[in-house]
């Protein structure tokens, strides 16, 4: 079903069609945004600082201890950015509800006005939304969810989103954080490591940007191809300055 109509009141005929009418939605956007979040920047960013280090001739130690710490630090950063935008997020909903519960209180003709307003641009008359907004009018809880949902665009935030999405994008940060940085813990020479490195996370890039494209939507293969263009870019220019840098 679309919508959950427990403790709604549906004829019995209705409640069988939603019953047996199983719509099949992806509804997990805001998880799947962190994940794609915290993994792009995660193969990216240690992937490009790697093989910049490469390129300046520093030993695999180096170039692992550095990138350990980078891991860490993005993660970190990224995760309280996470935290940040989704706390925000909850702050303006909170400051608007109140905002809204306030109007219905004290100008209520002038919110059921706007009531009227948002049906007739659906192309409902007059005679069929007024007893809609006499209905609402009765139900002042149902009038201010109508509002935040239809005036102002706004959709109730899970109190627990913040902290989800702080772990989650730091978390996925860090699992793709260390793709690039395997090679290095293997092979001494930095600059076999990078070449290892580079085909290890190329094909993380390929198949992260596939998935990432088969679950938004999008076409798939040029999400993959799209992905592991920047991350080469990425790479190749800091490969490049550090080599300009220090030949």
């Amino acid at each position: 079903m679309a919508t959950s109509t427990q403790g709604v009141n549906l004829d019995p005929e209705k409640q069988t069609l939603l019953n047996q009418h199983k719509e099949k939605h992806f509804t997990a956007g805001e998880i799947v945004r962190d994940i794609i979040i915290g993994v792009s920047d995660g193969l990216t960013v240690p992937f490009a600082l790697a093989a910049g280090l490469s390129g300046a001739n520093a030993t695999s130690s180096i170039v692992l201890t550095a990138g350990i710490a980078e891991v860490a630090a993005g993660a970190i950063s990224m995760g309280l950015g996470g935290y940040l935008a989704a706390k925000s997020e909850a702050d303006h909903y909170a400051r608007e509800l109140g905002r809204e519960q306030e109007e219905i209180k004290s100008v209520p003709d002038t919110e059921a006005a706007e009531v009227a307003e948002i049906l007739a641009h659906y192309g409902i008359e007059p005679h069929e939304y007024g007893p809609v907004v006499s209905a609402l009018r009765k139900k002042p809880q149902a009038w201010l969810d109508f509002m935040m949902k239809f005036e102002l665009g706004l959709e109730k935030p899970d109190p627990r989103r913040a902290l989800q999405s702080a772990l989650t994008i730091a978390i996925a940060y860090i699992l793709g954080g260390f793709v690039p940085l395997i090679p290095y813990m293997f092979i001494p020479s930095a600059q076999d490591a990078v070449i290892a490195s580079v085909i290890l996370t190329l094909a993380a890039l390929l198949i992260f940007g596939f998935a990432k494209g088969y679950f938004t939507g999008n076409k798939p293969f040029r999400s993959a191809f799209q992905t592991a263009l920047i991350g080469a870019i990425a790479s190749a220019a800091a490969f490049g300055m550090a080599k300009a840098v220090h030949p």
